[in-house]
């Protein structure tokens, strides 16, 4: 009777977390943590690595930086090459503007992402450092998590 009522407890708190719908996402690169928000409230963090040159803003292709300000995460790819990504909109009008005043490629397909498929076994160890080229990366189950807590169309905060 106590593993039954324990295993009912743990499916209800299970499927009110996958009920549960981030409204906004606040990354700090700084401290490599990705939080989900429902208003005010915290739903969860998870630790994340960045563009391989993360301090300051992306400014072109090819940085290796991480943007930082405000965006929409647009578009969900379950087809993507790595575990699941949710593509973050950079750049916007104003990157446009100050990549063309520099005359760079301000570049592109910035994602929220799992690990390369075929590799999510090594997040232990990629986490560790910062290996993309400009997006965010987290390992498989917490990218799975944060795929069923957003929606495309939610808001994402970054910040140095």
């Amino acid at each position: 009777m106590k593993i039954a009522l324990a295993c009912l407890l743990l499916l209800a708190a299970t499927t009110t977390m996958a009920a549960v719908r981030a409204d906004r996402v606040l990354v700090l690169k700084s401290a490599r943590v990705l939080h989900l928000y429902q208003g005010p409230r915290l739903l969860a963090s998870y630790p994340v690595a960045l563009g391989f040159s993360p301090l300051g803003h992306k400014r072109q292709e090819g940085d290796g930086r991480t943007p930082e300000g405000r965006y929409v995460l647009d578009v969900k790819k379950a087809d993507s090459g790595y575990y699941k990504a949710i593509h973050i909109s950079y750049p916007d009008a104003r990157d446009l503007a100050a990549a063309r005043q520099r005359g760079v490629a301000a570049g592109g397909a910035v994602m929220l992402h799992g690990q390369r498929n075929g590799f999510g076994w090594a997040s232990w160890l990629t986490q560790r450092r910062d290996w993309t080229h400009g997006c965010i990366a987290l390992s498989n189950a917490d990218m799975e998590a944060v795929w069923q807590a957003v929606d495309a169309g939610t808001a994402i905060e970054i910040r140095p």
